[in-house]
């Protein structure tokens, strides 16, 4: 049940997928579900985090927010609290912790995909793999389950971190 994977296999570049509504809609309608309503809060704060798809922390986020130039405000709190709701909404999800942080990414409007992460480094790198797709379908039809999504999350160092580097140490330091 071995799986063969060639560079070309876990490198790649993920692109949006087509969806029905935008993410803001989506968090309105999950929203109506709670019976909570859009708040103006509620509708910057989904902007901005669906601005860019780029790994994101609570506290870049409100970086990010206390950056912009148009006024538009969102408090810490609020942050912190909506994360939880868009996450439930399953326009977001953690992807892994670093150091004493939570890593978010979109998970609505992208492809299922896995991570690799460099403990030295902390980058992450993301890809999709059909071949540890279609392993996990063979493993769960095994075991009479029923795949619902899965999340790989592969900790090692990356290329960059594994080279040598390349300077001669200073003959003074080796004494």
């Amino acid at each position: 049940m071995g799986v063969e994977m060639t560079k070309e296999d876990v490198v790649s570049e993920l692109e949006a997928v087509s969806v029905a509504v935008s993410p803001a809609e989506k968090y309105r309608e999950y929203l109506a579900t709670q019976r909570l309503r859009m708040t103006r809060e509620r509708e910057i704060f989904v902007e901005e985090v669906f601005a860019s798809h780029e790994h994101f922390d609570a506290d870049q986020l409100i970086q990010r927010l206390e950056q912009r130039k148009d006024g538009k405000r969102v408090s810490r709190s609020t942050i912190y609290r909506h994360l939880k709701q868009l996450e439930e909404a399953g326009l977001i999800r953690k992807v892994a912790r670093q150091g004493d942080r939570d890593l978010y990414e979109h998970d609505y409007g992208y492809p299922q995909h896995d991570h690799l992460i460099c403990k030295k480094c902390e980058e992450l790198f993301e890809f999709h793999n059909e071949k540890i797709s279609e392993l996990l379908e063979e493993v769960a039809r095994e075991h009479g389950f029923r795949i619902e999504g899965h999340r790989l999350e592969a900790f090692g160092l990356c290329d960059k971190c594994c080279r040598r580097p390349n300077t001669r140490p200073n003959k003074m330091n080796l004494i």
